[in-house]
């Protein structure tokens, strides 16, 4: 039964640290542009060498 008494607080310690963490990079625009990302892993940066 004292093993309730400290999961429990942990696991709404830690839920709460998770919807804070997400809510912060909504914010901070980390969600902005979807799409560009996508398309900037696709593209090479190098030019190929002859």
């Amino acid at each position: 039964m004292t093993s309730l008494a400290w999961l429990i607080p942990a696991a709404l310690f830690l839920g709460l640290l998770g919807l804070a963490a997400f809510l912060w990079s909504l914010r901070s625009g980390q969600f902005d542009d979807l799409e560009g990302a996508a398309w900037r892993a696709l593209e090479d940066d190098e030019e190929p060498k002859d």
